[in-house]
Formats: structure tokens, sequence, C-alpha cells
């Protein structure tokens, strides 16, 4: 009897699905005691404004979830365990010029066990943007770059994006990397 190549193939195990995290959610904001159960943003149409100058040319701003390093808040370094202590629950903005801040994501669930979060520039790519200014690939930063909270309500969400869009315009951004950790 002839074998296949699918019957050579490693397969992984019938219970190796990936996670849920959407019914899990849901399922976890019944439990806190909401009335119902999270709903996510969904539009069915997503304004589009094209860029109005070639990248080259642009002022870009980067918004990130990452918060500021707290001493007082408990282990907060690569590979640190989740850690709430470290939330921030208010828009900040910094100066991007030197020298780079102390940023950390522990207070953001991600695969710890695949990343460890030993390079800021995977969640704070502040220094490549520097570069690609450097390299003639983006026009200019802005002068400061922000920080939008995590582990919040619509409501509390629409409120901050609404400071980050007036902080980005007040910055005069043509553009915004906005990288959520």
């Amino acid at each position: 009897m002839a074998t296949s190549t699918l019957d050579t193939k490693s397969f992984t195990p019938e219970d190796d699905l990936p996670i849920p995290y959407m019914q899990r959610t849901r399922e976890y904001y019944l439990a806190l005691g909401y009335g119902n159960p999270y709903r996510w943003a969904h539009y069915e149409e997503v304004p589009f404004t094209p860029l109005g100058r070639s990248l080259s040319q642009a002022r870009v701003g980067l918004i990130t979830t990452a918060a500021p390093y707290l001493p007082e808040a408990g282990d907060q370094g690569p590979g640190a365990p989740y850690n709430a202590a470290a939330k921030f629950y208010t828009v900040y903005s910094t100066s991007t010029e030197e020298p780079a801040p102390d940023l950390r994501i522990s207070h953001v669930g991600y695969d710890r066990k695949h990343s460890s979060a030993a390079d800021i520039n995977t969640y704070f790519p502040l220094a490549r943007l520097r570069e690609a200014v450097q390299a003639g690939r983006i026009g200019a930063l802005t002068p400061r770059f922000h920080g939008a909270p995590t582990n919040r309500s619509h409501r509390a969400t629409e409120g901050d994006a609404a400071e980050l869009l007036r902080l980005c315009q007040e910055d005069a951004a043509d553009a915004v990397v906005l990288v959520p950790s």
C-alpha cells in the first residue's frame, strides 16, 4: 500500500486550536458583572485619507501603548510577568529628542513565551524612525510622541483618541505610526 505525503507530515494534536480570545473576552466581561459582553468597535466604512505629500517630505508622529517605567511598580523589565501596577490611564506626551525614554510593556498582555520584550524597537520604534529621517525616507519627526492608555472602555478610548488627534494636529503631523503592544 502506497503512503501519501500527507501521511508522513506531522500534525498538531486535535485539541491544539487557536485560542478563541474574542469569545473568552466576552465571557470575562460577563463574569466581571458587566450587563453585556464586551463588544469590539466595528464599522462598515472606515475613513481613509491619502497622504498629501511624499513620505520623504512628511512629518511623522508616533503613538505607543508602552508605559513610562515606574520604579515603584515592581518588575517591568524584559520577560517580566504581567504587571497591572505599571498601567497608565491618561494620554501622555514626551519629546522625541534624545535621550530615548525608558518605556516598558509589562502592563499589557503579549506572548511572553515567544517574546521577551528585550528589544524596545519592537514596541517603540523611535530609533528606527530617527534612522528613517537620517536616510531621507521620512521628512521629519514630530517634536514629541504620545502614549495611548490600554484596558479602557469604548467611551474612554474615544476620549483618548480625540486627545491624541488634537495633540498630533498640534504637532503638525502629516502621518502617524501607531504601535500597539
